[in-house]
């Protein structure tokens, strides 16, 4: 039992810093309610945690590798911790979104060290087991977000969900010190510059968007936002192009194949998982599901994905093209989302199982793949880079994805209120923070029962249309990765980089 205790520290953070990913999906209600706050802040709430997560992966990874990959882990488990605590004392959605930002910071650090970690304390054939474990953990940790969720928030209040993180963190930290091994390369190069350049470009974006959900893509805010990150990805570029050691080296993406499949990781999150937010939104404050009912609603997607992740893997693996695995899974997330599509204005739950099933096997599929894919498309000697380029691009997906639904969601649901109701963007902000039955309960008595039809109406508008825009892109996704995993790499000669410069 010794001999896996370094798994086990190693295994605890990563449960956590990924079931924070969807966790707070269901506590969106009752956060909205308690914090007075709105669509615009929830998206942020999810959207800082999964940027840090994009934006810091790569860089961590490269200084773990210089000062020690087990210092930056236990520094990342006590950072995490204690924003995790800055989460559940906090008293308003700016509080949130910072210490939601912090955590994310915490898990990015964790996060970019546990492979090396475990290649560290394992050899053999325990390595192995190892990884194997590690990786179903990651498929548990996904799966148990929602239905745990929507226990805590449901018996002990939406703080609850991040303070749990606090006596495991603690855990974790004592049990790392003991059991895990330092280890470091001195040779590691850093590079902050590409750090804060992508940074900067990624948050600029997403910012953009969601000022363009909330105000119009020609807002002045969104222009200049869209504006910055365009100018910051530009000197992005430069930059990594010019270092000898880069965090991302970008003639990877002279490679087809490894374009083809960082496409696929922007599109399984953006597609499959970036809608969940909203979906929670109806399913608690208009159909009035509980935070236990609501994150069991998604049980189908996580079981049918931890099924199929085990069988593809035995049936799949080295009998078919890993692009053809990767796409035909992202064909199955578009038809489950178009099915989803079919949500109308008098569904119930139900409407979404069979999609969500649909979803899960795709989902199931591409996973298990996508990472060796991605490293099998790279050179040896990059092999770590692209492996975290992977999780990288998955969480810029779903970045991205919550803050374009939420312009797409939130523009149909005042259109449809528009005509309807006299302060219809009031009525809008209300309904798309989750606050559905205030509109209801304030309306007068004789116009509830209009009202209350309007509310059904309005949402189910958003979310098909969510799901309508989710099935295009996994199914643009699909095409793309079948097409560019089937290309050749340029020759060598062509695929060589200019000298660095600097």
């Amino acid at each position: 039992m010794r001999k896996w205790m370094p798994l086990i520290a190693i295994s605890l953070g990563t449960f956590m810093l990924l079931i924070d990913v969807t966790i707070v999906n269901v506590a969106l209600p009752d956060i909205a309610a308690d914090l007075h706050t709105g669509l615009g802040d929830l998206q942020w709430v999810i959207d800082i945690y999964a940027l840090a997560l994009a934006a810091l992966l790569l860089g961590v990874g490269s200084a773990a590798d210089r000062f020690g990959r087990k210092r930056v882990y236990l520094i990342g488990m006590t950072l995490f911790a204690i924003a995790s605590l800055g989460c559940a004392l906090a008293d308003s959605s700016t509080t949130l979104i910072v210490a939601r930002g912090i955590q994310g910071i915490g898990g990015a650090a964790m996060f970019a060290t546990t492979i090396a970690l475990i290649n560290t304390a394992y050899t053999g054939k325990d390595r192995g087991i190892a990884f194997g474990i590690w990786g179903a953990i990651n498929g548990a940790a996904t799966a148990a977000g929602p239905i745990l969720g929507g226990l805590l928030t449901e018996h002990y209040g939406w703080p609850s969900i991040f303070l749990v993180n606090v006596p495991i963190g603690v855990l974790t930290v004592v049990l790392a010190m003991r059991v895990l091994a330092e280890s470091n390369d001195p040779a590691a190069r850093i590079d902050p510059a590409g750090v804060v350049t992508f940074t900067l470009a990624a948050s600029a974006a997403t910012y953009g968007l969601i000022r363009a959900g909330e105000d119009g893509w020609t807002a002045p805010a969104a222009l200049i936002a869209f504006g910055f990150g365009f100018a910051a990805l530009a000197v992005f570029i430069v930059v990594e192009r010019a270092r000898a050691y880069p965090m991302l080296d970008l003639s990877l993406f002279k490679r087809p194949a490894f374009t083809g499949l960082m496409v696929a990781a922007v599109a399984i999150n953006l597609s499959a998982f970036s809608v969940m937010a909203f979906t929670s939104l109806w399913l608690q404050s208009v159909l009035g599901l509980s935070p236990i009912a609501a994150g069991a609603v998604f049980v189908p997607l996580s079981l049918a994905s931890l099924v199929c992740s085990v069988l593809a893997g035995r049936l799949l693996h080295d009998r078919v093209a890993p692009g053809l695995i990767i796409g035909g899974g992202l064909v199955l997330i578009s038809a489950g989302s178009a099915l989803q599509a079919l949500v109308g204005s008098g569904s119930s739950w139900t409407v979404l199982v069979p999609g969500l099933i649909v979803m899960g096997i795709g989902v199931g599929t591409v996973m298990p793949t996508l990472s060796s894919a991605a490293l099998a498309a790279a050179p040896r000697e990059r092999s770590g880079m692209a492996g975290g380029a992977v999780t990288t691009f998955r969480q810029l997906g779903l970045v991205l994805g919550i803050a374009v639904l939420g312009g797409v969601f939130a523009g149909r649901v005042e259109n449809t209120v528009r005509d309807e109701v006299p302060d219809a963007h009031r009525v809008a902000e209300l309904l798309t923070g989750g606050q559905a039955r205030v509109v209801t309960g304030t309306a007068p008595a004789e116009q509830r029962s209009a009202i209350d039809d309007l509310v059904h109406t309005a949402f189910a508008s958003g979310l098909r249309w969510s799901f309508l825009l989710c099935a295009a892109v996994a199914l643009i996704g699909a095409v793309l990765t079948l097409v560019l995993t089937q290309r050749r790499s340029a020759p060598a000669a062509e695929q060589a980089v200019p000298a660095p410069v600097g």
